[in-house]
């Protein structure tokens, strides 16, 4: 970006908007509130039909739809499926991003709901549940009724918005490339420079009626891993005639654990090592002559990270040739691969300080909070990035008011549920941001 440009961008986020006068700090809950039997409608519609990354033909579709009826300058084919909105205000003004993610993931619903999902797909060769168990049903419920709100208020509005409704945001299929960094390489922000990129995320450690946001480091980054070891085949009577490569990697996953245990320094930040695929033998008497791994990394500090990645590829090495077996190693340098690897998800404090006071202003004070470093990671900070521009990502309750948030069902399980009390409360805090960076003023 030109030095006139980042200078430019630098003070309009420094400019105190006068945003939607006076009356402010009610326009939005009032107007999610109205707007809440619709929301809520999408949102079990998209729930009951959830698809999988790089598959969600139907919700792109539905969503173009929608920004079309409300008079956006709609984009679609982007990373596949992805859709953008464009919406130009009445008067002058910064270029303000709010990205929505569309996509399920391969989970069997196991909540009763009457909307509950029952679709099916094929997810790396296997016929798996499909289900919205990260909640971006709501996300794309509640980001498209923003983009009605504020397509009413178009001649108030300071300067232009892009809705971002992304695809793939849980990781593409084995050989296939999509999310936040191929919307990038398809030119999602050719044409549109935003002067900030805006997101958020329900959560179920938070309850419903409840937003927090962090400045600063607020998701980790995350590298995918994939180890195949080779052995030798034997039966599994005379194990000693082969090279075991179930007892290798075995070991390879124990030994990785004391990368986080004795390498890394938990004091200054924290850090993860998990194997979530140990794939290896079809039958219980027979050793077999391979085993694949696949897990990830997740640090906030880039020397940890490093650190991390190349340990575990000089674990898996040595531990291999101890029992006289091989490995072959696709551990990526950070960043190396965007499709596996995500930065961390660094909200600018400057941006997230505006985003706080709007989060007060919709909810109230008390329900806004310091959210807590989540190790879960995000291909949204691919897109500030890439422009480059400050982004800020917030969080809302999604575990009904009363219940213990920390003992429900996490994001990503199949008992994942999302109270739609949240429903209201992400569309008037994100309405609210997007006033106030935009600046509308009553009439």
């Amino acid at each position: 970006m030109p030095k006139l440009n980042i200078l430019v961008a630098a003070l309009l986020l420094t400019i105190p908007f006068k945003a939607f006068a006076a009356e402010s700090a009610s326009t939005a809950p009032a107007i999610a509130q109205k707007m809440l039997p619709e929301i809520t409608a999408w949102r079990r519609d998209l729930h009951q039909h959830p698809e999988l990354s790089n598959r969600e033909v139907r919700t792109s579709k539905f969503v173009a739809g929608e920004l079309k009826k409300l008079g956006y300058d709609v984009r679609t084919g982007i990373a596949h499926t992805g859709v953008v909105g464009v919406l130009k205000g009445g008067k002058p003004g910064p270029k303000l991003a709010i990205r929505a993610d569309m996509d399920a993931l391969p989970v069997t619903e196991e909540v009763d709901l009457p909307f509950a999902s029952k679709a099916k797909g094929e997810y790396n060769g296997k016929t798996v549940g499909v289900m919205h168990a990260c909640g971006h049903d709501a996300h794309t419920a509640m980001t498209l009724g923003v983009a009605e709100a504020l397509s009413k208020m178009k001649n108030d509005l300071h300067g232009e918005v892009m809705f971002v409704f992304q695809p793939a945001e849980e990781g593409v299929p084995n050989g296939e490339e999509g999310g936040a960094p191929l919307m990038v390489r398809d030119g999602v922000f050719k044409d549109f420079k935003p002067d900030a990129v805006i997101g958020m995320h329900v959560v179920s450690f938070l309850n419903a009626g409840e937003v927090a946001v962090r400045p600063g480091g607020a998701m980790a980054s995350s590298d995918t891993f994939h180890i195949v070891v080779h052995g030798k085949q034997s039966h599994g009577a005379t194990p000693w005639k082969g090279i075991d490569p179930i007892v290798t990697a075995s070991e390879i996953v124990m030994s990785a654990q004391t990368i986080v245990s004795r390498e890394l320094d938990l004091n200054s930040n924290p850090a993860v090592v998990t194997f979530g695929v140990f794939d290896g033998g079809e039958r219980f008497n027979i050793v077999p002559d391979k085993v694949e791994l696949y897990g990830t990394v997740r640090a906030f500090d880039e020397a940890m990270r490093q650190h991390a990645l190349t340990s575990l590829g000089n674990i898996a090495t040595h531990v291999a040739a101890a029992h006289g077996a091989t490995v072959d190693l696709d551990i990526p340098k950070p960043g190396a691969n965007p499709f596996h690897s995500n930065p961390v998800n660094y909200n600018d404090p400057a941006l997230t300080e505006r985003v706080r006071v709007s989060l007060v202003k919709a909810v109230g004070a008390d329900h806004v909070h310091v959210a807590d470093r989540w190790m879960a990671s995000e291909d949204f900070p691919q897109l500030g990035l890439s422009v480059p521009a400050p982004s800020a990502y917030f969080f809302v309750g999604a575990t009904p008011a009363g219940q213990d948030a920390n003992a429900a069902p996490s994001n990503h399980s199949p008992k994942f549920f999302l109270d739609e009390g949240a429903l209201p409360i992400g569309t008037e805090s994100m309405l609210q941001a997007a006033l106030d960076f935009l600046g509308a003023t009553s009439s």
